[in-house]
């Protein structure tokens, strides 16, 4: 599906009807909130839904589910999930079976299984992966989509008569700039995160990383090229703030290395691009390391917002959760009854599964116009 909204993801693009990338960073981006829907129906009518981490070109993921995945799970029990998660990742294996693309849609599937399950057996998620630490899940907001400081300013004082205590920033555009951001933000009484969207080489990360303590910012994110695994451990050595490293990053292994290096200091895996299975394995492999777990969330809609919020209630060694204020009222778009929640926390569904009730016209409809 590709929604349109009167804002894109972090802010209304320039150009509306074509991919775009936003200098300084390097990353496709979308007009519309783009997305992979998965429902997987057992006999008596039952339906799971997944949803994959796809903000652009979701077509692709969607034809690995429907020529390699889909066939696989056709006559099996929808509630083996391990089972079949251990199954269905095997199926590309030595081809990037748990990378890219094929991990968008193992996530897709593995997030509906999980929902199916729930369904089936009238329990939760949370309760089905061991039961919820927390029934509001605490969260940050994620950016602030201003041209200005003093607009960014303007609404980081909105965010807070809203009951926000924390805010991410979606940075990069040179050391003395972000820092003067932050500055900007924080007088309105917001802690502050930095996003740099991988756009650093180690000397301005470091001198960056440094400002950041200095103003007591909450962590640094993403702040070298998102294959420099020995970059980002000696920046983490050298900084005084936590880094976070997590969105680019599909399995448990590709985590083993960067938390065996001490690489990062706050894990942030995206549950539509790990699926719960996998993601439960990244948060034992952080537990073990006491490494805290910020799961990411960006354009995802109702399902993967719910499927973060179960696993996020299911960690122990949760921070907190991303909130994404424009993803959020889109994500309304395909339920029935919407989420609840806002600046500060974010209650978890209730009901069997993942708790939400996909409206299946909207999401034909939808589709249909895509």
């Amino acid at each position: 599906m590709k929604i349109r909204h009167s804002d894109a993801y972090l802010g209304t693009p320039v150009q509306e009807d074509t991919y775009f990338v936003r200098p300084p960073w390097r990353s496709l981006y979308s007009a519309r909130f783009e997305t992979l829907l998965v429902s997987i129906t057992c006999d008596d009518g039952t339906t799971g839904w997944g949803e994959a981490l796809a903000p652009v070109a979701p077509e692709v993921p969607a034809a690995i589910v429907e020529r390699l995945l889909a066939p696989a799970l056709i006559g099996e029990d929808p509630t083996r999930v391990r089972p079949l998660w251990d199954r269905l990742s095997g199926l590309m294996r030595e081809r990037g079976h748990l990378t890219g693309h094929q991990a968008d849609a193992l996530a897709a599937v593995d997030i509906a299984l999980w929902d199916l399950t729930g369904r089936l057996t009238g329990r939760p998620v949370a309760e089905l992966l061991g039961g919820a630490f927390v029934d509001d899940v605490p969260v940050y907001v994620s950016g602030l989509p201003r041209q200005t400081d003093a607009e960014r300013a303007e609404l980081a004082a909105e965010w807070v008569a809203r009951g926000a205590t924390t805010v991410k920033l979606h940075l990069g555009h040179g050391v003395a700039e972000d820092l003067a951001t932050v500055d900007a933000v924080a007088a309105s009484g917001l802690k502050v995160a930095v996003d740099a969207h991988w756009v650093y080489e180690l000397p301005q990360a470091v001198r960056l990383a440094r400002g950041l303590a200095e103003r007591g910012a909450l962590f640094l994110e993403a702040p070298l090229a998102p294959e420099d695994v020995e970059g980002h451990r000696e920046l983490a050595a050298r900084a005084e703030l936590p880094i976070a490293v997590g969105e680019s990053l599909r399995n448990r292994y590709e985590f083993a290395d960067w938390l065996g290096r001490r690489a990062l200091h706050l894990a942030q895996p995206d549950v539509a691009r790990t699926g719960i299975t996998e993601l439960i394995s990244i948060a034992e492999l952080a537990a073990a390391r006491h490494v805290r777990v910020a799961p990411h969330h960006s354009t995802g809609l109702g399902v993967a917002m719910a499927a973060g919020l179960h696993v996020s209630a299911a960690l122990p060694n949760l921070a907190f959760f991303e909130y994404q204020p424009t993803s959020f009222e889109v994500a309304q778009t395909i339920l029935r009854a919407p989420l609840r929640g806002g600046a500060g926390s974010l209650p978890l569904p209730e009901g069997p599964g993942l708790g939400v009730d996909v409206d299946l016209d909207v999401v034909t409809a939808l589709a249909k116009e895509s």
